[in-house]
């Protein structure tokens, strides 16, 4: 059996869904692209077992067939060749395959496509559509903030909440929180699912970072992303999100507003001289003035900076991670943040001074306790 295709097409889809492959798999069969001709369509999928990535290319052939290949050797091939038209030739009673093109000829072995694991069905029980770069945003703004704690499941992803009017993605390590809301989307039902890590991490690098659409099918047990040709179908958790509003303070009488950029080098600055377990910084907001403060002890070393703010509140001084910290402002845009604070004791908000049109991004890290000077 044999199919013919352009090199340069072939690998740009080889390379969208590659990065679900492991390099250590349980099972020799999903190290391989498993192959799927028919009617003159190639499906391509590859797998952990968690998440499923296909990709289609239309090719040359008369013939249908399925197969596995080697995807490592398969995808080193296609980086070194130009743009070539490639012969594809399927020894189906051997599985043996052999690709060619106007000055080179390869053999390598394939598998047995039976022995590749069957993407999951999908029971869609909910489905909406939203914008590719929308998606995007709301996974680069929470991503950073889940968990590596694998003693804590729940927060190791991120929890998608679905609402008539709305979406909210959420992240915590129970250090930190991110919610990104967006009304931009319209899902017109309410359901509620937390998405592995490395699913959303494929998903966003794959995606189109403009208004393309795409569908996100919702089943009791998986959901399916289809964006063109691309389709990413995942696991949702088996774990319960904690209720994470629970912690968002109410009563934050004390809001400080500055340059995003100059707190943000402050905050980084004064970190060098922060002890490097403990990472506290701390702020001390004295009428508009902001203090960065940081010492480590047992290197005998300290640092401290002094900004002029906005301020509306109580003097205060309060405790925080200076890499936390650093990690909310870096992943704001907006030229100036309002940081918002009820007691040393209790969570700070830090929030953009503006939003995007039909967007709300709430950021909290958790104080820590101030030691002496």
């Amino acid at each position: 059996m044999k199919f013919i295709v352009l090199s340069s097409a072939m690998l740009q889809k080889l390379q969208a869904v590659n990065g679900a492959i492991l390099s250590k798999p349980v099972i020799p069969a999903i190290e391989n692209f498993h192959f799927n001709l028919t009617n003159g369509k190639l499906s391509i999928t590859t797998t952990d077992l968690e998440t499923f990535m296909q990709e289609e290319i239309e090719v040359q052939s008369s013939e249908d067939v399925k197969i596995c290949l080697r995807a490592k050797e398969t995808i080193d091939l296609l980086r070194e060749l130009s743009d070539k038209t490639l012969n594809f030739t399927v020894h189906t009673e051997n599985n043996g395959i052999e690709l060619s093109t106007s000055t080179g000829r390869y053999e390598l072995p394939g598998e047995a496509a039976e022995e590749f694991p069957i993407t999951p069905e999908i029971e869609v029980k909910n489905s909406f559509v939203m914008p590719a770069n929308i998606l995007i945003r709301g996974i680069n703004k929470t991503l950073f903030a889940t968990s590596n704690d694998d003693l804590r499941l729940a927060l190791t992803g991120v929890f998608f909440e679905v609402a008539a009017n709305s979406l909210n993605l959420v992240a915590t390590d129970a250090n930190r929180l991110v919610r990104f809301t967006t009304t931009e989307v319209k899902p017109g039902f309410e359901y509620s699912f937390i998405l592995p890590k490395k699913s959303l991490n494929l998903l966003k690098s794959s995606l189109p970072n403009d208004e393309t659409p795409v569908t996100i099918d919702i089943s009791d047990s998986n959901v399916r992303f289809t964006c063109g040709t691309l389709v990413l179908t995942t696991r949702i958790m088996d774990e319960k999100f904690p209720d994470y509003r629970m912690v968002i303070p109410q009563d934050n009488a004390n809001i400080l507003t500055i340059a995003r950029q100059e707190i943000l080098n402050a905050v980084r600055r004064t970190a060098i001289f922060a002890n490097q377990h403990t990472h506290q910084i701390r702020l001390k907001i004295v009428g508009s003035q902001l203090s960065t403060m940081a010492e480590d002890i047992e290197k005998a070393s300290k640092a401290s900076e002094t900004l002029t703010c906005e301020y509306e509140g109580d003097d205060i001084e309060i405790g925080f991670n200076s890499k936390f910290l650093s990690e909310l402002l870096s992943n704001l845009e907006s030229p100036e943040v309002q940081i918002k604070l009820s007691s040393p004791s209790r969570a700070g908000l830090v929030v953009p001074n503006e939003n995007e049109p039909n967007e709300d991004i709430l950021m909290l890290i958790m104080p820590m306790m101030l030691n002496n000077y």
